[in-house]
């Protein structure tokens, strides 16, 4: 059918933005009952006139044929337009039901598709709050607590004194050196996870990096760094940045056996001024093909303000909380990472529009304890959430941003065990 085509053509071009999902058709007026009435009574009265008008003298006088004339003709003439009536609106009502068929059915593969998520495997966070021998539980305590790291320091780049976060390190080491052992930790922290797939488990490699050091330099140091690893897995690399790469694996690839290994880190960028050097770890599975790890939390569908403001905010964050079963709609807790004044502004006024829990949820501002994270924005905070739904935590939102001029991103963090009773 024309109709299903065309949804289908729809559906595979567009994004998948449920209020961009065209109306139910519009119905057809039934014929109406006194209008037809009084047009049988207008073409008798006018078969009637005609008849005496324009018939034969002697008809008034035979009567069986002067109301075969006066009657007959324009019943019979009112019949067929009748039954031409009921055709048409026969024909366009079976339009509007294939019209409105098509588009049920369109909606309802639009809501399976958005309410895919991503199983979360393993999770490794950096931040300037994490000192090299620390448990990890000591630095998510920092962050719920609110500790900030941001402090007056000298830069990587240029040794002049800047307000930044940086990762702990020796002052005398190069930057080689800091970043491989950063990266050597972060790889550290997944490798017992890892070691639990087979050998021959593909992994999908996204590299985010934001650093100022020329890119085949800190590409070398993250060879090196994968080499002495020890992981086994093959990574071919997939493209993409931020959660717009996660939005496209959930549409291309949620059947694929690859898992999504995210690997994001801010180093040493070259305007290092208000910003966190950070690095992150992510394993991700699909829920279709991963079942030898337990998940520790499912992220699901974000989704980004298509314009920086704030109805399209609104729109983001209500439509994100959609994407989520109804029982773990209820947000415990909420993370802001990569986040400009504007854009706090925004999701103060939005928070206050869309009721996320009983109480008010807790908020956790990344930005104003660590700097801005960059590109690893998103990544810090999906991780930073895991962790707090590993100790315990229900349901996280996180919003999310990176260039100034793009949307900010909103999505949902819920535990395992909410899709998993």
């Amino acid at each position: 059918m024309q109709v299903d085509k065309f949804f289908g053509e729809l559906g595979e071009v567009m994004p998948i933005r449920l209020d961009k999902i065209p109306p139910l058709a519009l119905r057809p007026q039934p014929p109406r009952f006194l209008l037809w009435l009084g047009l049988l009574l207008l073409f008798c009265l006018l078969g009637v006139g005609g008849t005496l008008l324009f018939g034969d003298e002697t008809v008034p006088q035979r009567p069986s044929d002067f109301w075969s004339l006066a009657l007959g003709i324009p019943i019979l003439g009112w019949c067929v337009l009748g039954f031409g009536r009921v055709l048409l609106y026969t024909g366009e009502q079976g339009a509007a039901d294939g019209w409105d068929d098509a588009r049920e059915k369109d909606l309802n593969r639009k809501m399976r598709q958005g309410r895919r998520s991503q199983q979360v495997l393993g999770v490794s966070v950096q931040t300037a709050l994490e000192e090299p021998a620390d448990d990890p539980e000591i630095q998510l305590d920092a962050l719920l607590s609110g500790t900030t790291a941001l402090k007056s320091q000298a830069s990587r780049v240029d040794g002049s004194i800047l307000r930044q976060s940086c990762l702990s390190s020796d002052a005398d080491e190069n930057p080689e050196a800091i970043l491989l052992s950063i990266w050597a930790q972060t790889l550290a922290d997944l490798a017992p996870t890892l070691a639990q797939l087979p050998d021959d488990q593909p992994l999908a490699l996204l590299l985010d990096v934001d650093t100022g050091l020329p890119e085949q330099q800190w590409r070398r140091v993250w060879r090196q760094a994968w080499r002495e690893s020890g992981i086994r897995q093959p990574v071919p690399p997939v493209d993409g940045r931020g959660l717009t790469a996660l939005d496209q694996w959930l549409d291309q690839r949620i059947g694929d056996r690859a898992l999504l290994l995210v690997l994001a880190a801010q180093f040493a960028p070259q305007q290092p001024e208000g910003t966190a050097e950070v690095a992150v770890g992510l394993l991700f599975g699909n829920r279709l093909t991963q079942a030898t790890l337990s998940p520790i939390a499912f992220l699901h569908r974000p989704e980004q303000a298509r314009q920086p403001t704030s109805d399209d905010l609104l729109y983001a964050t209500r439509q994100a909380i959609e994407w989520v079963p109804l029982e773990s709609r209820s947000i415990e807790q909420v993370w802001r990472a990569g986040i400009d004044a504007r854009g706090a502004a925004a999701i103060a006024g939005v928070l206050s529009d869309v009721p996320m829990s009983v109480n008010r949820p807790r908020m956790c501002d990344l930005d104003a304890m660590l700097g801005h994270p960059g590109g690893a924005s998103p990544w810090l905070a999906v991780a930073a959430g895991t962790q707090a739904i590993q100790r315990g935590a229900g349901s996280q939102f996180i919003y999310s941003g990176g260039a100034a001029a793009a949307g900010l991103w909103g999505t949902v963090l819920i535990p395992a065990s909410a899709l998993l009773k």
